[in-house]
């Protein structure tokens, strides 16, 4: 599918009728070629009538089933001139000027994609979870350490005992030695990262209560845990993953504010109490040279 398609497609997602967002789901997971697929295979495969396909291509802004084809087909037409990104695509005739726009374009598909996929419930859980647990482990490996770091400091902050550990070993140590008065919280992309999947599995045997943060449903990862928050669910080659902080920052946002508001005296309070323990560390007037 054309990127800019599938871009415009989530952008409007949730003002589609229920019917229409079954034609969206179905195009959205359609792998067949753009050019081949009929107004009647669309409504078939989507379980819509043909006139559903129509109220939803229009709602997309396209006057008819004929224009939307052609969008439909434009990447198997270009598909050698560029690499796609989510919402945009980048080639050898782009400018550094046009970069601001594409990527930020892509920032915004991935936050409107968590924004459908994160679930009010689990991250309730999650905050209950974090705020009753004795003490906190964070296991990541590559990519998701900006996320692990974020979420660290953003506990840190609230007074939360919270570590992460960039070594692989430690990490395992760290695992085992939970109880079941603790919280582990896995952060992983694909939900398949190996030394993730083998801490979490481990922490869960040590009877910690489970958290993880990843991209998709029934990965390996969620096997082992008891609250999960899914940041998108949509398939990225490996180069868009990097993309994948955006998501996951904001999914740290929500949890940092959420336990705000659990407690707001306390925590603001707390926060307060942390802010004014670093002021020091600024500069009051600019340092000689």
């Amino acid at each position: 599918m054309n990127a800019e398609l599938e871009f415009m497609i989530r952008e409007n997602y949730s003002s589609l009728r229920k019917s229409e967002k079954k034609a969206a789901d179905f195009l959205l997971q359609y792998e067949g070629e753009g050019r081949e697929l009929t107004l009647d295979q669309f409504a078939i495969g989507a379980g819509v009538s043909q006139p559903t396909v129509l109220r939803f291509i229009r709602a997309l802004g396209y006057q008819g089933f004929k224009d939307f084809r052609y969008e439909l087909v434009k990447e198997e037409d270009e598909k050698e001139s560029g690499y796609f990104l989510y919402g945009s695509s980048i080639s050898r005739e782009d400018t550094i000027a046009e970069l601001p726009a594409k990527l930020i374009g892509t920032a915004i598909g991935q936050l409107k994609d968590a924004l459908k996929s994160i679930s009010a419930a689990q991250l309730e859980k999650a905050v209950r979870a974090i705020t009753g647990a004795r003490k906190i482990a964070v296991f990541y490996v590559e990519n998701s350490a900006c996320t692990a770091s974020d979420l660290v400091t953003k506990l840190m902050y609230l007074g939360i005992d919270c570590c992460s550990y960039p070594d692989v070993y430690l990490q395992t140590v760290s695992a085992g030695n939970l109880t079941e008065e603790d919280l582990a919280i896995g952060i992983s992309y694909s939900g398949c990262s190996v030394s993730t999947v083998d801490a979490m599995r481990m922490a869960k045997k040590a009877g910690a209560k489970t958290m993880v943060i990843t991209n998709f449903e029934n990965t390996l990862l969620e096997k082992y845990a008891d609250i999960v928050l899914i940041t998108s669910g949509q398939q990225f080659i490996y180069g868009d993953a990097i993309y994948s902080r955006v998501s996951q920052l904001a999914v740290v946002d929500m949890i940092y504010t959420g336990i705000l508001l659990s407690d707001y005296e306390k925590y603001t309070a707390i926060l307060d109490r942390s802010s004014k323990a670093i002021q020091k560390q600024a500069y009051e007037t600019p340092p000689e040279k």
